[in-house]
């Protein structure tokens, strides 16, 4: 039995419709996942199903009582509102009710009034009229599934914590069919895995926006794909759906290729002379007539993004080296006895729940934050372009062109000037789009404008804080691969994990309390090392001494899990050159106690040399030595 029918939907805003007389059916127990372009109008489905959006024809039918609920995609705004207060308001005026009555029953304490204690016991009638003792039980079940605190703030929270509070809202009211768009957005990889669990255990059918692969392999279990205005259903998981549509764009591609074969040859044929006119069938005519305005109804895919980097000249080898780093706010600890070497070219993804720190270390490797203690050598020639996740560079009322441009008309890309409109063109911005305010695109399309303002500062440091949000798959892969071809170095953060295993060499894991491990690799590395390590009660970690993030260093070679940190990697990988060059300090040395007259000479011009060419052999052996060990360890681990 359907769940809910959208039948012959039309939608359209502008020349170009966004339903295109499509058809979608959902059953019960499904989990189907809504993809396409930015801007194709993902999102659009989602709020013609909730009712939010009138079709311009076509209807959508519910079977029965369906109740469907939409988790939106952008989080609740921060507020004085208290999270019971937020949630219950979804259950409109018993809701209202049960919030009223909580808070005066708080007040009640301090403020023991008689007018206080009248509207409590009117409250009450009313809540037992309306059977609203049951709700009150349904909103504290909820809250305690999604571990949610009652009375605080939605200005205490984070964005996390928000997109939470969002779900617990459309939860509540008991959902026959629940709605997500971009439902993992702002959250940290913990709490993107605690949600697909929540998911998993929904009872009622899912439909969700999301351009986390990992997500939609771990939940669908059909693809609708929204393409050009038409939808088409894909039943079984990602992979089968990446191959079928994939099949399908080159059959449409031949198809076209052939159509325009045809059509070509039939303009031909209309344009002879005189003789061939006069004996023109008026069939063949009207027959060329439909081709054309086919021809002219086809809607076109959308090409490619060409996403680039304007690259500055190399910085210098070392980008950051921290010693001994220790930062604290107030009684908590951000950053405890953190060593950390970046040098040109690295890709380093910064891992870790939500609140942990990890803009923070950044600003100190940008020199934007100072710690309590610890030696910080910055690196030359930095020239940094910054991806800021909640797109502050961008101004909301101006165009996407004046956002991107700064108001110029002509910019200049890798050393030749462009014309804007033709720039933003390779991030899939027609000129109308480009002259488009910034606050009338959807999400995905405004990363795509903050991308293009990034990526056209030249730059040999990109920081991207969660550049993944919105973006549709495809733009998501290309940008994989201008990651992977940047020639300067990358820091990262977000909580995809196959863009995370795509693009990052190393991996800064924040575990709690100031901590961060360095490991070589991606999120699949990082999950081998939390897999293998001894399981240990919280208190025990907390208790661990102040070196305990520095544990896949040598100090913790003798632990399980023996994989070489980030730090020592760079150790092993530079020592082969810092060997080579010891041995040729010592080589020259060698030749000076060689020549025939250099004993000849006072002790005082002898000894010094002597002295220099023993402290070499024994740095040269001790060199050797960490060489050896570091190339045992690195054989274990792999």
């Amino acid at each position: 039995m359907n769940l809910l029918r959208v039948q012959d939907a039309q939608l359209a805003f502008g020349a170009d419709a966004i339903l295109d007389h499509v058809n979608f059916v959902l059953e019960p127990g499904e989990r189907v996942c809504l993809v396409g372009r930015n801007g194709a109008g993902k999102s659009t489905l989602l709020k013609v199903i909730d009712q939010e959006i009138a079709l311009d024809d076509g209807q959508v039918q519910y079977v029965g009582d369906t109740v469907v609920t939409r988790l939106p995609q952008d989080p609740p705004q921060q507020s004085e509102q208290r999270v019971y207060d937020y949630v219950a308001e979804a259950l409109r005026e018993t809701g209202a009710q049960l919030a009223r009555y909580h808070l005066l029953s708080e007040q009640l304490t301090d403020n023991p009034s008689d007018a206080v204690l009248n509207e409590i016991d009117a409250l009450q009638a009313k809540i037992d009229a309306n059977n609203g003792w049951q709700i009150e039980t349904r909103i504290e079940q909820v809250l305690t599934r999604l571990d949610l605190p009652h009375d605080l703030g939605m200005a205490d929270l984070s964005g996390g914590w928000l997109r939470r509070v969002a779900l617990a809202r459309a939860l509540v009211v008991n959902p026959d069919v629940l709605l997500l768009d971009e439902p993992t957005n702002h959250l940290d990889i913990e709490m993107v895995r605690w949600l697909e669990e929540q998911v998993k255990e929904f009872k009622g059918a899912v439909l969700f926006i999301s351009h986390d692969r990992a997500f939609i392999r771990s939940l669908a279990t059909r693809i609708v794909d929204l393409d050009r205005g038409q939808l088409s259903s894909y039943p079984g998981n990602y992979d089968r759906y990446l191959e079928k549509k994939q099949e399908q764009l080159e059959v449409e591609t031949a198809q076209n290729a052939e159509f325009d074969k045809k059509l070509a040859a039939e303009e031909s044929w209309i344009r002879q002379g005189v003789k061939a006119r006069r004996t023109r069938n008026e069939g063949r005519v009207r027959a060329l007539q439909a081709l054309r305005k086919q021809r002219q109804q086809r809607r076109e895919l959308q090409g490619q993004a060409n996403l680039r980097v304007n690259e500055a000249g190399r910085s210098g080898k070392r980008v950051f080296e921290g010693e001994d780093i220790q930062l604290q706010f107030g009684d908590k600890a951000i950053i405890r006895n953190l060593d950390l070497m970046l040098q040109r070219g690295d890709k380093v993804a910064l891992i870790g729940p939500n609140g942990c720190g990890k803009s923070t270390l950044i600003k100190v490797i940008l020199g934007e934050q100072s710690v309590d203690s610890g030696q910080l050598k910055f690196g030359t020639n930095l020239e940094v372009a910054y991806f800021d996740q909640h797109r502050a560079q961008l101004d909301p009322k101006q165009s996407v062109m004046d956002n991107v441009g700064d108001g110029k008309q002509d910019v200049v890309f890798q050393g030749r000037p462009r014309h804007i409109l033709s720039y933003l063109q390779d991030f899939l911005f027609t000129p109308k789009q480009a002259r488009t305010p910034v606050s009338a695109l959807s999400g995905g399309e405004r990363n795509r404008a903050l991308l293009a303002k990034i990526l056209l500062k030249p730059s040999n440091l990109l920081v991207l804080d969660e550049p993944t949000n919105d973006l549709d798959i495809e733009t998501l892969e290309l940008l994989e691969q201008i990651i992977a071809e940047y020639q300067g170095t990358v820091l990262l953060v977000s909580h995809d994990r196959e863009f995370v295993d795509n693009t990052a060499t190393a991996v800064l894991h924040f575990e709690g309390g100031g901590r961060i491990n360095e490991i070589i690799g991606g999120f699949t590395e990082l999950e081998h090392y939390l897999a293998s390590r001894p399981q240990q009660s919280a208190s025990a970690v907390e208790n661990q001494g102040t070196k305990s993030q520095t544990q896949l260093s040598d100090k913790g070679s003798g632990k399980a899990n023996k994989k070489l940190s980030y730090k020592l990697q760079r150790e092993l990988d530079n020592l082969p050159g810092e060997i080579q060059a010891q041995e040729e300090k010592l080589e020259t040395i060698q030749k000076k106690l060689n020549e025939p007259e250099f004993f000849n000479q006072p002790i005082d011009v002898t000894e010094p040399v002597m002295t220099e060419a023993a402290q070499l052999e024994e740095q040269l052996l001790l060199m050797l030595e960490r060489w050896e060990e570091l190339e045992n360890l690195s054989k274990q681990s792999s």
